[in-house]
């Protein structure tokens, strides 16, 4: 029985007064699974060796994403033009934070039983993270997009550090200098 008839059987179960069948039909048709909220567990380091895997590429959409960092530097030098916030509060910072920041996902969500294993974890932005939260890919009716190649795009990882080069004040910025480490480190692998 699909999801929905069992939605409508049990309504007009109730309708006519029969709350048992109507219990009765989501129990066996459309049982409440409680979601167990399980630890995700990578590290800043695991997140920039997942970006470089998938090509810095939103497996979600297929679209290309940036080194965290870059956008930071923006912000710096354009605080009002490009502003940031903290806690990316959106009416305070500037929308490329969300639609271009890489985050790890997971495809099958943990809450759900999914592994927090690499096997597991995609690359996606920060929007698409937001509005995927504990659904599965099938749910959203999304699909998994192949990777990029960091050697064809790096997320413009290469021109973020020139950009700290340029100018090392920039690494008085914890989120830039945390961000160029990364990227330096990651660079040499």
């Amino acid at each position: 029985m699909e999801k929905i008839e069992a939605i409508e059987l049990s309504a007009l179960k109730l309708l006519q007064q029969n709350l048992s069948d109507a219990k009765t039909i989501i129990n066996e048709e459309y049982p409440f699974q409680k979601i167990t909220a399980q630890g995700r567990n990578y590290s800043d380091k695991e997140k920039m060796e997942q970006f470089i895997r998938d090509g810095f590429i939103d497996r979600y959409s297929g679209k290309k994403l940036v080194n965290p960092g870059i956008l930071k530097v923006l912000s710096h030098y354009m605080p009002e033009t490009f502003p940031y916030h903290s806690h990316w509060k959106m009416e305070e910072c500037h929308n490329a934070y969300w639609e271009f920041v890489p985050t790890v996902d997971h495809i099958y969500p943990v809450a759900l039983g999914g592994a927090d294993s690499m096997e597991n974890w995609a690359t996606t932005s920060m929007l698409h993270n937001s509005i995927k939260s504990n659904w599965t890919l099938e749910q959203l009716e999304w699909k998994l997009y192949d990777a990029g190649d960091y050697s064809q795009y790096d997320g413009l990882t290469g021109l973020f550090i020139k950009l700290i080069q340029a100018d090392e004040e920039l690494l008085r910025d914890s989120y830039i200098k945390r961000w160029y480490k990364l990227s330096v480190d990651c660079d040499k692998a």
